[in-house]
Parts: C-alpha cells; sequence; structure tokens
C-alpha cells in the first residue's frame, strides 16, 4: 500500500512539475526585453552585462521563478483547462540602427530593416 501511495505522489508530482515548464516565462522574458533595450541603446555596455555575467545569472534566476511561481501559475490557472496559451507581449524598444525580425515571421535571415 505505500509503495502504490508513493509512486501515485511521485507521479503526481512529475506531472505537475512538467507543467512548470511551459508557460508564457513572464520574468525570464522580461530579463530579454532589459538585455534587448539595453543592447539598442548600449552595445558595449550590454556585453559587458553578457560578460560579466549579470545577463546571465537574471536569465538562470528569472527561469527558476517563472518555473516554480509564474508558469505554474499560468498552466494551471489559466491555459490548460480552457487550451488557450497565454502570450507575452514584448516591450517596444526603438530601433537607432535598423532591427532584425524573428525568423518565425518572414524568415529573412541577417537582414537589417531599416
Amino acid at each position: 500500500m505505500r509503495k502504490l501511495l508513493a509512486s501515485i505522489a511521485v507521479t503526481t508530482a512529475a506531472v505537475m512539475m512538467t507543467s512548470c515548464s511551459a508557460g508564457p516565462h513572464q520574468l525570464k522574458r522580461t530579463v530579454d526585453d532589459w538585455d534587448h533595450k539595453m543592447y539598442v541603446n548600449n552595445p558595449w555596455l550590454n556585453g559587458v552585462l553578457w560578460f560579466v555575467p549579470v545577463f546571465p545569472l537574471c536569465h538562470f534566476g528569472a527561469s527558476i521563478g517563472d518555473f516554480l511561481v509564474t508558469d505554474a501559475y499560468f498552466f494551471w490557472f489559466q491555459d490548460a483547462w480552457d487550451m488557450k496559451g497565454t502570450g507575452f507581449k514584448h516591450a517596444d524598444v526603438m530601433a537607432t540602427d535598423g532591427q532584425v525580425g524573428s525568423l518565425m515571421g518572414d524568415g529573412s535571415f541577417l537582414k537589417v530593416m531599416k
């Protein structure tokens, strides 16, 4: 009986934790927006913050926060039951030297749009 209860508990925990990997990743994408804005405004400072490693540590911490809180919340309380995912709207950043598009958009690679 104990083995059965333990296996049910482990299976339930595994299913619940796996769902935390899916979601809008609000914290990590917010750090990504900060990184993007920083790069557009000052590429040298952005490069230093990647080298030091401020951005990698922020991405790591935000991923943990997303896994434990935001993705679990959005998956279980918003998206799983109505089968509609919650999107993330990236911050609008004014491009100073042109911009590149997502590869999921028009598919242009290494093309700078002015």
